[in-house]
């Protein structure tokens, strides 16, 4: 089948990794990439991940300072419907191939700008490096989190039940040591291309209706912000009952267990009466029983659970000892518990379920021979997508290049509006019946685009969205509670599906068959319907198990490599992940690529991916051998400071500095500098001494700052640019998060409001759907139906999870 973006022409004049990735992934659903590069060469073109970024594009090398090269790329810029570039502020503008030149003479263009820290902000001009970004921002404090946990460190409050808990530092994760941690994901950079391709997408969208282009704007910084949006929350009354949890410490053990065979599984959350009794023999029991109520050995949510978990650590460590982890992962298969192994990265791009189900693929590199990397990470069921080829050699295809831009017509300028739109998914209705955050998330990026998105929530839900986690992904929505095994509840979604333009959800498929809310039924009822179905795994044996981040992380080697575990260190959890959150991404860009299609065909179709896949996507910055053999690549240290002494995290007397000096230039300077021992040059002097050297020697370096994230709600400038939010919430009073991490120039996001209420609209969505208030009273009384505030007739519903 052709790709959803198939005829779509994309300049690609971006290097370092998201810009390359937002590309790659154009170029996989069918869009014609063209790379353009310059004579100086790419200074990242030695990274691996090239290999994996850059396949499916045509390469061709113009020197835009130019006469001749400048006049063939405005001809390609005239004939282009997407660009992607990640030139620092200000260069386009001396190139002459800014947005503002390119729209001239092509109004239709998308033009995605990736920038290290936005144009128009104070540190607009700093070196863009992910270390770098990640220590300014406080993102590599966020790694393991902080003591007290999130909610409480971003309000200055201390945790009290650390002391009487007495956690034992071997039982938590990251390096045994102080301090922030440099991992091997590049989030920043995958934060900004998870961004960049939902604006783009959404820009797509918009262009159908509008037949306008407009800029998209995102950067590192922003990335970044993407990343911590689990944990960089600011409120009023962080004390709220029921809203904070144990969940986010660094002092709170996180699940992960040593086997007998000296490999990591990672059972989230933990699960004391299944790996107690299962382990009880000398034969591991796949089929304890777990039917007990109110379970005593279950853990709760809230942060006096520290105290219950030092109590099982050493007993869960101990039982987990007694098998080897593969036999752990098949008796977590059989029993439906969320339990992975830790695994390396090179085993995830073999496994041949992944292999089976495309997301990973092996292509034929002419430099490297057939290697394994990411596949195709969301389908359509109109465009499977294609990886098209492997990355060209520079400049392979500059003749060919330059010769269609001769043919091409001299560009003519044209008048085009400036003036902003409406939100670009005005006017579409989403229907939300996802669960906790990779599926609702993915619809609170539809609803921050203009979708009005109902949230189909059970009676007794109010338990989870008063959490703190619920809260990161659910703003914007209404909110009507059902009984969808009442038949007058399940009468009524059908009607709101009538009025639907999208249905998303990440419940267990074979779930949706037996309430015939399945693509298979409804499509035949509603040809128009965008049906989305995200999973946490690929389709295949393991796609009916539970999944979330953690155990995506897991297959895709993120836990590994971040923790170093090849090197000695033990796996880790990164608390800025972007596996649910990834997830919710690729949803949100494989609907709006539907949206965009049905504007053509009038049909809809069905959209699906998976927690998995965007974890995947988060580990492409590596490739295998396809018998799993591994190819160069740096690799991190034990103690999780850096990939090499020129790319590291360095302790000086009173805080930590991050040094990228990349490049001969920089790395002579920082040689020069600091002579033999880099560790006594820093560890002599005081951070501001150390960064001041750095900075007269020409070695960019950053602090990384514990602090920064205290700061983030203080800016005016990111409050003005919607980078950050603010409202009022009835638990937590006032809520500051974070905002859109991308900008659309002509049809800029919303933010529709704060998180949602269980049951808030119910009556209000009933209302207009024809129901009077009589019969709502009828409906709640039924309890297929629940309001808030209750109705006077509601039934008391209590959670299964309580």
């Amino acid at each position: 089948m052709s790709g959803v973006l198939d005829g779509l022409k994309v300049l690609d004049l971006s290097w370092g990794i998201a810009g390359p990735m937002t590309a790659m992934l154009l170029a996989d659903h069918g869009a014609q990439v063209t790379r353009i590069e310059r004579p100086e060469g790419d200074p990242f073109a030695h990274m691996l991940g090239y290999k994996v970024w850059n396949r499916g594009k045509r390469n061709a090398v113009l020197n835009l300072k130019d006469a001749g090269d400048h006049a063939l790329f405005l001809k390609l810029a005239a004939d282009a419907d997407v660009l992607v570039e990640s030139f620092a502020p200000g260069v386009t503008e001396r190139l002459g191939i800014d947005f503002e030149t390119l729209t001239a003479i092509n109004p239709r263009l998308i033009y995605c700008s990736i920038s290290a820290y936005g144009e128009g902000t104070p540190d607009q001009d700093r070196k863009g490096y992910d270390a770098l970004v990640a220590a300014r921002v406080g993102l590599q404090f966020e790694q393991r989190g902080h003591a007290e946990g999130a909610v409480w460190h971003m309000t200055g409050r201390e945790n009290p039940f650390i002391e009487a808990a007495d956690i034992q530092p071997e039982w938590l994760q990251g390096a045994d040591r102080e301090g922030p941690l440099f991992v091997a994901s590049p989030w920043p950079s995958l934060g900004a291309f998870f961004s960049a391709s939902t604006g783009i997408a959404a820009a797509l969208f918009a262009r159908e209706k509008t037949g306008r282009g407009q800029r998209v704007r995102t950067s590192l910084q922003q990335g970044a912000m993407a990343c911590a949006s689990g944990v960089w929350q600011r409120m009023e009354e962080p004390d709220a009952p029921g809203f904070n949890t144990w969940i986010l410490s660094s002092k709170s053990p996180k699940g992960h267990f040593k086997c007998k065979d000296g490999r990591w599984v990672h059972n989230w959350v933990p699960n004391p009466r299944f790996i107690l009794g299962a382990s009880a023999g000398d034969t591991l029991n796949a089929s304890p029983d777990l039917t007990v109520q109110n379970d005593p050995d279950r853990f709760g949510i809230g942060p006096e659970e520290l105290l219950v978990m030092a109590h099982y650590q050493p007993i869960l460590q101990d039982a987990i000892a007694k098998f080897s982890a593969a036999e752990w992962v098949e008796a977590a298969r059989i029993a439906e518990m969320t339990m992975q192994e830790c695994r390396p990265l090179e085993e995830s791009l073999i496994d041949p379920y992944l292999i089976d189900d495309r997301c990973v693929t092996t292509v034929d590199d002419p430099e490297l021979g057939p290697i394994n990397q990411v596949g195709i990470t969301y389908r359509l069921s109109n465009s499977q997508g294609k990886v098209q080829g492997p990355a060209r050699a520079r400049g392979a295809d500059t003749d060919a290049v330059k010769a269609e831009a001769a043919r091409l017509p001299d560009p003519v300028k044209a008048s085009a509006s400036t003036t902003p739109g409406d939100a670009p998914l005005k006017g579409i209705r989403v229907l939300d019946l996802g669960l906790a955050i990779a599926g609702p998330f993915g619809c609170q990026l539809l609803a921050d685009l203009g979708a009005e998105v109902i949230k189909i929530n059970a009676l007794w839900d109010t338990y989870w969205h008063k959490n703190h986690i619920a809260y990161v992904a659910n703003r914007g929505k209404s909110s009507i509670a059902l009984m969808l095994k009442h038949p007058k509840a399940m009468a009524i979604l059908k009607q709101l599906i009538v009025t639907a333009d999208v249905v998303q959800h990440n419940m267990r498929y074979d779930a949706v068959e037996r309430l015939g809310l399945d693509y298979e039924t409804l499509s035949k009822e509603f040809p128009r319907l965008v049906y989305c179905h995200t999973r946490g795994f690929e389709k295949g044996p393991r796609m009916g198990l539970p999944g979330n981040d953690q155990t995506g992380a897991c297959l895709a080697g993120i836990q590994h490599e971040d923790g170093a575990v090849a090197q000695g260190g033990k796996p880790i959890w990164a608390l800025t992940s972007l596996g649910d959150t990834g997830n919710g991404f690729l949803s949100a860009i494989g609907i709006m690529n539907a949206l965009m299609e049905r504007e053509k065909t009038g049909k809809g179709q069905f959209v699906d991916t998976s927690i998995v896949n965007a974890c995947l996507l988060n580990t492409s910055y590596a490739a295998a051998r396809p018998d799993g053999g591994a190819l160069p690549r740096p690799r991190l240290d034990k103690d999780q400071t850096g990939f090499s002494a020129h790319y590291r995290l360095y302790e000086a007397q009173d805080a930590w500095v991050q040094v990228a000096a990349v490049g001969d230039a920089a790395q002579a300077a920082f040689d020069g500098l600091v002579g033999r021992d880099p560790a006594a040059f820093f560890a002599s002097r005081s951070a501001a001494d150390a960064l001041a050297a750095l900075a007269q020697a020409g070695v960019p370096a950053e602090l990384s700052d514990e602090t920064a994230s205290l700061r983030l709600f203080d800016s005016d400038l990111l409050k003005q640019r919607r980078w950050t939010v603010e409202y009022h919430d009835p638990a937590v009073g006032k809520l500051e998060q974070v905002g859109l991490t991308y900008e659309l120039s002509g049809t800029p996001g919303v933010i529709q409001g704060p998180p949602l209420i269980v049951g808030k609209d119910t009556a209000a969505i009933l209302a207009g759907l024809g129901y009077d208030e009589a019969a709502i009273d009828e409906l709640a009384g039924e309890g297929a139906i629940a309001c808030d505030p209750p109705r006077a007739t509601q039934q008391q519903m209590r959670s299964p999870w309580q």
